[in-house]
């Protein structure tokens, strides 16, 4: 009986090459692979030919989906190398790790358990200190640790020269094992408690298949444990330790997988820099780099960029030239960047970029066969993604619907209904052009998303069902108005006709029992689109555009005395609800509401106790309704910009009044005249004083606005605002006009 422990880099075509060759020399009746015993009864997919990695083992609770881990696989994985070896050749093949189970029993008891035992468990303690962050780091990745000490500042490169472009690859897990023991030994690093049942639980494994009577035994895990696996305490030691350990229901299945989530930048812990150079590197393993570069050409030349078979000759030779210099066997990733950078990409950086994108990092997505077990919600988006053409692909893809066609609209209402699920697959872009008929998406799938599809699987087995109970449910929940309104916006365009009504009465019934008039504004501008897509979206929008008329004539009623005695942030947020107030009026268009808008900013102009920056934009709104003009708008103006007024004041109201566009005073010189004589005559320590407010009210103003007001101080001419003075006017000579002026327009008898 004899037990083989291999240790390895979780995913490196060298690990992957040198475990499949010891295990085909070696001919073990079992291999243990590190792993969640969970997954046991799933590894029989792996037989099928449409399970093609990367792909990865998705475990978690049924009742809590959000607790979920991933045990990802690429083809150059030591691990997938292992399980393909026991498959093919029909022997034994078993998970060893810790039972996920247990692991997430070990969290929910943490989760649980008083804060004040957080303080008493050393793992805690140790973490706050730097020692501690230096142990994490050389348990994660003990490789990049040996490297540092072999004189490398970057492990993959030492990975690279030590495993991957070895040919010889004999004692070489002796050297594994060695190279830990050294490791553990030097730096006597404490394990904290999931280490010591993980270590435990593996060493129980590897006894249970001796008692089995197996008589060769391969056990494949990461090089961290060789040492605890090779060197084994007491039996009854680790029993004691994984005694009484908590239990919870655990569910495994498999998800696809891509490239860069298995990389450093997505976070996993095991990841590697450059999973689709590793890629290159198992498939092509005497390659020179010719291969290589015949790819970077290719990325080229897709997009546009010339690239000659020179170029490729020149850059491998150039790579090789850099190998020989700092003494490589041959030339790694490293060389062939520099040389790719030198001579295809003229220097620049961003084409680098590209390349580590598409490349080094790549997009690839894996795939996992139909037949996989799989929830029923997943099932269904998974028809839905079919009958639509919207392949799920890890890199981006763009796509714009027209409404009016068929597909487009059911294309937009199963993204809808995602993003309503909380499943952001697709993000909503603007829309180049004008109409309501077109919606532009940018779609990217998520491996993630099948913990998302499993939890929303409690809702309903088929994407509408279950957006539609989530979004009612949530609906009856949701106390705040805006809120709910914002839902009904989100869910009309995903046609949940059910759910529509539901929020509608919601909606209805938070309105009429809302006494705050700043909640009811809010709430306007998300109905009056409710309003407007229901049209588009074959929705009777009626009973919204009443709830809205009932709003509006609340919010007119409550407004004058919402906007008085109030401070300046205050105010400021009204001034902005009351500019989209007046876009969702000039919208609705109905007469009765307008004059009631029109009404309430009257009494909101005329109270002198009324914030000043909201009665100028009263003040201002009135004129745009053409509700106040000529004479009475200068007096207007003139008496609140007089200098019995606080400067202060006078410039707060002057912002309200100028509010989204500065031209009135480009095309009406009497205004100008007053606002240009009032800065003038304003002293400098009250100039220095309101310049914030000023400078605040014109920043806001257009460029091309700007530079006209500025040409207009620049060149002082006010000539066509000359007022023409009652004395020399001779009203008798102006009525001769009069009936000349009227045969003109048609209108002489």
């Amino acid at each position: 009986m004899a037990t083989h422990i291999l240790g390895i880099r979780h995913h490196g075509p060298g690990s992957a090459k040198n475990v499949r060759a010891f295990l085909e020399e070696l001919k073990p009746d079992i291999v243990l692979i590190e792993g969640p015993p969970e997954a046991d009864g799933i590894l029989a997919w792996t037989d099928d030919e449409e399970l093609k990695p990367p792909v990865a083992i998705l475990c978690y609770q049924p009742d809590d989906p959000q607790r979920s881990v991933f045990y990802p696989f690429a083809e150059f994985s030591s691990e997938w190398q292992a399980i393909r070896y026991a498959r093919e050749n029909k022997i034994h093949v078993r998970f060893f790790d810790l039972p996920i189970l247990n692991y997430f029993g070990i969290e929910k008891e943490k989760r649980e358990a008083p804060k004040e035992d957080d303080l008493a468990d050393p793992v805690h303690l140790n973490n706050a200190t730097a020692e501690a962050e230096e142990e994490v780091r050389i348990k994660a990745d003990p490789i990049s640790y040996l490297a540092e000490a072999a004189g490398y500042e970057d492990g993959e490169k030492w990975w690279e020269q030590m495993f991957e472009h070895r040919q010889n690859c004999e004692q070489v897990f002796d050297a594994v094992r060695e190279a830990m023991e050294s490791l553990r030994e030097t730096l006597p690093l404490p394990l904290d408690r999931r280490e010591q049942l993980r270590e435990a639980y593996m060493r129980k494994m590897i006894r249970q298949a001796e008692k089995e009577m197996f008589q060769n035994i391969a056990v494949i895990c990461g090089a961290w444990h060789v040492p605890a696996l090779v060197s084994m305490p007491k039996q009854k030691d680790d029993n004691e330790l994984l005694k009484g350990l908590p239990k919870v229901k655990v569910d495994c299945t498999w998800i696809p997988w891509t490239y860069s989530r298995l990389s450093y930048r997505s976070g996993y812990g095991a990841g590697i820099n450059s999973p689709g150079w590793y890629e290159h590197v198992w498939k092509h393993p005497a390659d020179d780099g010719t291969r290589w570069m015949a790819k970077v050409a290719q990325l080229f030349r897709q997009k546009g960029m010339d690239t000659s078979v020179a170029h490729v000759i020149e850059a491998v030779r150039l790579a090789e030239g850099l190998a020989a210099l700092r003494g490589l066997s041959k030339a790694g990733l490293e060389e062939l960047n520099e040389a790719t950078l030198s001579v295809l990409c003229n220097g620049e950086n961003v084409l680098l970029k590209l390349i580590n994108d598409e490349l080094i990092v790549s997009n690839k997505l894996g795939e996992v066969p139909s037949s996989t077990p799989k929830p029923p919600l997943q099932v269904d988006i998974e028809k839905l993604q079919k009958k639509l053409r919207l392949a799920a692909s890890a890199g981006y893809k763009d796509y714009t619907f027209d409404l009016r066609k068929n597909t487009d609209l059911e294309r937009s209402i199963l993204l809808h209904r995602l993003q309503l699920l909380g499943i952001q697959w697709g993000r909503q872009m603007q829309v180049q052009g004008k109409g309501t008929f077109k919606e532009q998406w940018r779609l990217q799938w998520d491996p993630a998303f099948s913990v998302d599809i499993i939890e929303k699987g409690g809702w309903g087995n088929t994407v509408e069902e279950a957006a539609s109970k989530f979004i009612v449910q949530k609906a009856q929940e949701a106390t705040l108005l805006l809120q709910v309104s914002k839902m009904l916006l989100d869910t009309l365009p995903a046609e949940l006709h059910a759910a529509v009504e539901v929020l509608i009465v919601q909606v209805n019934n938070l309105a009429a029992a809302s006494g705050d008039v700043v909640q009811l504004m809010e709430a306007v501008p998300a109905l009056v689109n409710v309003s407007r897509y229901g049209n588009v979206r074959k929705t009777d929008a009626e009973l919204v555009t009443n709830i809205l008329v009932g709003m509006i004539t609340r919010i007119c009623v409550s407004l004058p005395n919402a906007v008085t005695a109030i401070d300046e942030d205050a105010a400021q947020k009204l001034l902005e609800l009351m500019f989209q107030l007046n876009d969702a009026v000039n919208v609705l268009t109905q007469p009765t509401i307008t004059e009631e808008w029109q009404q309430a900013l009257k009494i909101i102009s005329g109270n002198q106790n009324t914030s000043p920056v909201v009665a100028g934009y009263a003040v201002r709104l009135l004129f745009d309704y053409k509700m106040l003009e000529g004479a009475e708008l200068v007096t207007t103006f003139n008496f609140r910009m007089s200098r019995t007024n606080p400067p202060d004041t006078s410039a707060a109201w002057l912002e309200g009044f100028l509010k989204g566009s500065g031209t009135i005073l480009l095309i009406d010189n009497e205004l100008w005249n007053v606002v240009n004589g009032w800065v003038s005559g304003l002293d400098p320590d009250v100039f220095t004083q309101v310049l914030p407010l000023l400078r605040r009210t014109f920043s806001n103003f257009s460029q091309p606005e700007r530079r006209k007001l500025g040409e207009k101080v620049k060149s002082g001419k006010t000539a066509s605002a000359t007022v023409v003075k009652e004395t020399n006017f001779n009203y008798e000579r102006a009525k001769l006009g009069i009936p000349v002026v009227l045969q003109m327009l048609g209108l002489g008898r």
